[in-house]
This record gives C-alpha cells, sequence and structure tokens, in this order.
C-alpha cells in the first residue's frame, strides 16, 4: 500500500514540476517594462496559463495532502 502511494506520490511530483516549469512569467520588473507589453499584442495565450494555473494549483494540494497521509501511514 505505502509503496503504491509513493510511487502515486512521485509521478504528482514529476506533474508538479513540469507545470510550473510551463507556466509564463507574469512580466513583472524591469523586463516587463522594457519591452511595453509586446506580449499581449503578440497573442499570448490567456487560456492556456489559467489552466496551466489550475493544474498547478490541483497538483499541489494533493502533492501536501499526499505527503501528509504518508508522514500518518510511516
Amino acid at each position: 500500500m505505502q509503496s503504491v502511494l509513493i510511487v502515486i506520490h512521485l509521478i504528482i511530483a514529476l506533474g508538479l514540476i513540469a507545470s510550473v516549469l510551463l507556466q509564463s512569467g507574469k512580466s513583472a520588473g524591469l523586463s516587463g517594462a522594457i519591452d511595453g507589453g509586446a506580449q499581449s499584442l503578440m497573442g499570448k495565450k490567456k487560456g492556456l496559463d489559467e489552466l496551466l494555473s489550475r493544474v498547478t494549483t490541483g497538483l499541489a494540494i494533493s502533492f501536501m495532502v499526499l505527503s501528509i497521509i504518508l508522514t500518518i501511514i510511516s
């Protein structure tokens, strides 16, 4: 039982890493001031960013819950 949960935990962790790396930056700070908001003119995909944000949130919550469950089991 515990080994199955550890494998699921590893898959969730890899998915969380991938979803964080796939998200685009928020263009805040100096780099956002330099390009002048040109990313919005070039067709930045808002739908994909929102989906990745929701997926990241779901994976993070499941990662934390599964971590607590694994701690209780062991």
